[in-house]
C-alpha cells in the first residue's frame, strides 16, 4: 500500500462505505484524448480499464472537526489508471457526483477536482442495493444501477487484476498550469463478489467515453477509513 510521508497530517477524513466497482476494458486511444499532459495510461497486461463506482461517504470532515459535525453523503466518481511523470500510479476523474452541494464546492475549491451536484438515493434490501445518481442540470449524466451481495473474497494480491483494478492511493489532477497529486491512506479494502442486476448509465458517454457494450466486472466492499492529505504539485508543465 502507498502511504503518505509519516511527517505529514491529514486534511481531513473520511469513511467510505458500499461501494460498488464496475470495471470496463476500454481501448487505450479513446482514453488518451482525455488524459492531461503529464499523465501516461496505466495498462495490465496492455490493457487499459475505465471504473465507475457509486457509494456512500459516511462520514466526511476536516482534520479539526470533530466526528459529530461531520457530513453524510452519497457520491459517484468515473474514473481511469494512470501513472504520473515519476511513475507513481493513481487514478485520473473524468467526473465525480455528490448529493451534498457543500462537498462539491469545497471539492471543486480546495482540490480542482470535477465535482458536479446530483440528485441521488440508495435503498439496501439484505444483499440488494438499488442506487440512483441523476446529476442535476444534465438529463444525460445519469447512473441507475441495482446490484446483488455476494461472497466474501481474499483480499486482492499485488500482481493481480484485481488490486490493479482496486488498490489505488494516489489521485492526479491538472489545475492552475500544472499537475497535483493528492495522496490517501487507508487498508486494504475487503472485498466480496457482486453481480449488476441492473444497470443504466450515461455518464461514459458524458465523459467523452463509449458506452461499454459488454457487462462490468463487478466488486463490492463494505467499506474503509480513510486519511486524506492535501495534494501536492508534482509537474510544472502546462496540462
Amino acid at each position: 500500500m502507498d502511504v503518505a510521508p509519516d511527517d505529514r497530517r491529514p486534511a481531513g477524513y473520511q469513511r467510505w462505505r458500499d461501494l460498488l466497482f464496475l470495471h470496463w476494458p476500454m481501448p487505450r486511444d479513446v482514453i488518451r484524448p482525455l488524459l492531461p499532459n503529464g499523465l501516461e495510461i496505466d495498462s495490465l497486461a496492455g490493457q487499459a480499464y475505465v471504473s465507475l463506482i457509486p457509494f456512500v461517504i459516511a462520514e466526511s470532515r476536516p482534520a479539526r472537526v470533530p466526528r459529530a459535525l461531520a457530513a453524510r453523503f452519497l457520491e459517484t466518481n468515473l474514473r481511469t489508471y494512470v501513472r504520473a511523470p515519476d511513475g507513481e500510479p493513481g487514478i485520473y476523474f473524468f467526473s465525480l457526483e455528490a448529493s451534498s452541494l457543500l462537498a462539491v464546492a469545497a471539492a471543486r475549491l480546495l482540490y480542482g477536482l470535477p465535482y458536479f451536484p446530483a440528485a441521488m438515493s440508495m435503498r439496501r434490501d439484505g444483499a440488494d442495493v438499488e442506487y440512483v445518481s441523476h446529476r442535476r442540470g444534465a438529463r444525460d449524466a445519469l447512473v441507475e444501477v441495482t446490484w446483488s451481495i455476494g461472497d466474501a473474497m481474499d483480499a486482492a494480491v499485488a500482481g493481480t487484476r484485481d488490486h490493479f483494478l482496486i488498490e489505488r492511493y494516489n489521485l492526479y489532477v491538472a489545475r492552475r498550469g500544472g499537475l497535483y497529486r493528492g495522496r490517501v491512506r487507508h487498508s486494504p479494502y475487503p472485498l466480496r463478489r457482486a453481480a449488476a442486476k441492473r444497470l443504466r448509465q450515461t455518464v461514459l458517454s458524458a465523459a467523452g467515453l463509449p458506452t461499454p457494450t459488454d457487462p462490468p466486472l463487478c466488486h463490492y466492499s463494505p467499506g474503509v477509513d480513510v486519511e486524506i492529505f492535501w495534494p501536492e504539485r508534482i509537474d510544472h508543465r502546462n496540462p
